[in-house]
C-alpha cells in the first residue's frame, strides 16, 4: 500500500468512499510516523495485535509485517472492499466488522497462540475512555495499549494529582498501567487533516499492582469521589459512613474538605481497603 495523501485519496475515490464524521475518521498516511509507532511498540513475531479502527489499513500493513497476528475491529463496513484490497498480501490479518465496544475480544482471541497481546488504535477522542475502560473491565490480558489521540486528550491521560485534568479515569489508568508518551504526531500526516495535532501514548501493564481487597468497591468509590469535581469529598460521599472516612483520610494526611483531584492513587487504594475491612468487621 502506498503512503501519501494523494495516493490514498485516489484509492478511496476508486471505492467511492466518503469519510464519516460520526466515526471520527482521520487516516494516517505518513510512512515515517507509522514506522516510528511500530519501532516504539516493540512488536515481534510473538505478538498478537488487536487494532481498533484500521481505517484504510495503512498502519495495519505495517503491523502485519512485524506481528504474528493482527485482529482488527472496524465499525464502518463500507471500508471492507478497501481493506480487503490493501491487505490482500497478508494472511495474518483478520477483520471483524463490528463495534469493538460491543464485541467480545476475550472470546475472539481464544483461537490465537501468542506470548504478548497489544491493543493499538488511532482513536477519536470521544471513544478513548470507553475503549480503555473496556480493556480494563473485560480483563483483557494485554501487555500494552498504544493509542494515537488528540494531543489534549493524551495530556489528560498522563495527569498528576492536584492538576485540573486528574480524574477517576486517571486513577484507574495509574492503578493498571505505567503511562508514557511515545511521540508527537502532526495534523499534517492525516487524511483528512484534523484541526489539532495528536500524540501517541503507551500504557504498559504494571507487573506489581497495589493490592485491592474489593476491586469492584474501589472502582465505585473512586467514581463517587469524583462525582462532582468542584465539590469536596464530604459532599460527594454522603452515602458512605463519613465518620469512618474522615478518620481514614486524616490518617493519610487528607480530610473530607479536600477535593478528589488532590488524592493520589496509593491513598485511594489504602482507604478503599481500610473501609472494606472496617465494614466487614461490623
Amino acid at each position: 500500500m502506498e503512503y501519501s495523501p494523494n495516493k490514498m485519496q485516489k484509492n478511496l475515490n476508486e471505492h467511492q468512499f466518503h469519510f464519516k464524521k460520526n466515526y471520527g475518521q482521520n487516516f494516517i498516511v505518513d510512512k515515517n510516523i507509522i514506522q516510528k509507532i511500530i519501532t516504539s511498540c516493540d512488536i515481534d513475531q510473538e505478538t498478537l495485535v488487536i487494532e481498533i479502527g484500521p481505517g484504510a489499513g495503512s498502519l495495519t500493513v505495517a503491523l502485519a509485517q512485524y506481528a504474528k497476528q493482527v485482529l482488527c475491529y472496524e465499525i464502518d463496513q463500507t471500508l471492507q472492499p478497501i481493506l480487503e484490497e490493501n491487505l490482500s498480501d497478508y494472511d495474518n490479518v483478520d477483520i471483524i466488522y463490528d463495534d469493538f465496544l460491543k464485541s467480545n475480544p476475550i472470546q475472539d482471541i481464544k483461537k490465537y497462540q501468542y506470548s504478548k497481546l497489544y491493543v493499538i488504535g488511532n482513536l477519536p477522542y470521544y471513544i478513548t475512555t470507553p475503549i480503555i475502560m473496556k480493556v480494563i473491565e473485560d480483563d483483557l490480558p494485554v501487555n500494552k495499549v498504544v493509542i494515537m489521540v488528540q494531543k489534549e486528550v493524551g495530556d489528560r491521560l498522563k495527569a498528576s494529582p492536584g492538576t485540573r485534568d486528574y480524574g477517576s479515569f486517571t486513577v484507574f489508568l495509574d492503578y493498571y498501567f505505567e503511562v508514557h508518551k511515545l511521540l508527537d504526531v502532526s495534523r499534517n500526516v492525516f487524511l483528512p487533516k484534523p484541526n489539532v495535532d495528536s500524540i501517541v501514548v503507551e500504557f504498559v501493564r504494571k507487573k506489581d499492582r497495589l493490592t485491592l481487597i474489593d476491586e469492584k468497591f474501589f472502582f465505585q468509590f473512586v467514581r463517587d469521589c469524583f462525582k462532582q469535581k468542584r465539590k469536596n469529598l464530604r459532599n460527594n460521599l454522603k452515602q458512605y459512613d463519613l465518620e469512618i472516612l474522615e478518620q481514614l483520610f486524616r490518617s493519610y494526611g487528607f480530610c473530607l474538605q479536600d477535593r478528589a483531584e488532590q488524592i493520589p492513587l496509593e491513598v485511594y487504594v489504602s482507604i478503599a481497603n481500610d473501609y472494606v475491612g472496617k465494614r466487614e468487621k461490623e
